[in-house]
C-alpha cells in the first residue's frame, strides 16, 4: 500500500528542495510557483485522482451485473492518467482495480498480458483490452439510464 505513494512524496520532497533556491535567493514568487508545480504533479500521480479501487473479484462481480468495463491500473502509470484524465466524468461510470492493491488484479494483468503487468488493461465481456484508446473505452460503457 505504501508504495502508491512513493512517487507523489517524492515529488513533494522535490519541490521543497526546488523552492528552497528561490526562496532564500529573495524570489518568493518563483519558489511558490515551483512548489505549486510539483504539488499539481504529485496529485497526478497519487491514486486521489482515480475512481476509489475495488477487489478484482468485486470488480468482475459489479461488471457482470451491469454490464460497465473493468480497467486495471496502478499509481504512477502515465497511461492509466491519460485514460482517466481522458474520459472525464465518465470514468466513475468503470469500474477500477488498482493491480499494487489487488494481487488477484495483478494476476487478471499478466494472464491478458503473457506474464506482464501492462497497464491499463480494460476488460470488456471478458475481453481484455491493453492501453486502449479512450473513446473506445467510452463506446463500451452502457447508455445512461
Amino acid at each position: 500500500m505504501t508504495r502508491v505513494w512513493v512517487l507523489p512524496v517524492l515529488l513533494l520532497l522535490s519541490g521543497a528542495v526546488a523552492a528552497t533556491g528561490p526562496a532564500l535567493g529573495g524570489d518568493p514568487v518563483m519558489a511558490a510557483a515551483l512548489l505549486l508545480l510539483f504539488v499539481l504533479f504529485a496529485g497526478l500521480t497519487s491514486p486521489l485522482i482515480f475512481p476509489r479501487p475495488l477487489s478484482a473479484a468485486e470488480a468482475r462481480r459489479r461488471s457482470a451485473s451491469d454490464g460497465r468495463p473493468v480497467v486495471y491500473w496502478r499509481p504512477g502509470c502515465t497511461y492509466c492518467l491519460r485514460l482517466r484524465l481522458r474520459l472525464g466524468r465518465d470514468a466513475s461510470r468503470l469500474h477500477w482495480v488498482d493491480i499494487w492493491r489487488d494481487p488477484a488484479g495483478a494476476a487478471v494483468v499478466r494472464a491478458a498480458n503473457g506474464g506482464d503487468e501492462t497497464v491499463p488493461s480494460v476488460v470488456v465481456a471478458d475481453r481484455a483490452h491493453t492501453n486502449p484508446d479512450p473513446a473506445w473505452v467510452r463506446e463500451q460503457l452502457p447508455p445512461r439510464t
